[in-house]
């Protein structure tokens, strides 16, 4: 008998994530992460979604080596001079189009933004949804995700696994 091997994408939010992991006070070891989601979830494909800021470029070459494919979005500044580069369109569309051409058998999506519930409500509806994982803690996960009735599982929990522990490098905050 052969045990058919799941082929599972993850979509992940990548100024979530960030965001998120650093508002808890921590640094996300992405190396980690990448292997940690192919152990526990098995996850083939990780999806990294970010701003495209072109000084950035050795913190993608990272990330690509590490595993994730990057979909990078034009990034424009607000009127305070941050750089915005909102993901969340390009996201579900990529979600979407992987589902309708059968890409995958279980997503994880990784964010806290109540933008993606309705994703969520679809994924879920056609039994495709394997869990959210928050990079914010639960009280800041938003509501609408959590109404949603899908599984949620919060990153700050496994800070001792994905934590990482090497002394903070240069620009490392400015990855995403």
């Amino acid at each position: 008998m052969t045990i058919k091997k799941e082929k599972n994408v993850a979509y992940i939010d990548g100024a979530n994530l960030h965001k998120g992991i650093k508002d808890l006070g921590w640094e996300l070891d992405y190396l980690r992460f990448r292997v940690w989601l192919k152990e526990k979830y098995s996850i083939e494909r990780a999806y990294l979604f970010i701003g495209l800021v072109p000084k950035h470029k050795d913190i993608y070459a990272y990330l690509q080596e590490t595993g994730f494919i990057l979909v990078f979005k034009e990034t424009t500044c607000d009127g305070e001079g941050r750089i915005k580069g909102n993901c969340d369109a390009d996201l579900v569309l990529q979600a979407t189009c992987d589902y309708y051409e059968n890409r995958f058998d279980k997503t994880i999506l990784v964010s806290s933004d109540g933008d993606y519930a309705s994703l969520t409500k679809f994924l879920l509806k056609n039994n495709r949804l394997k869990i959210i994982l928050s990079p914010n803690n639960h009280k800041k996960c938003s509501l609408l995700l959590k109404r949603t009735g899908a599984p949620i599982a919060y990153l700050d929990d496994q800070r001792s696994i994905l934590k990482n522990q090497k002394e903070k490098t240069p620009d490392r905050d400015k990855i995403l």
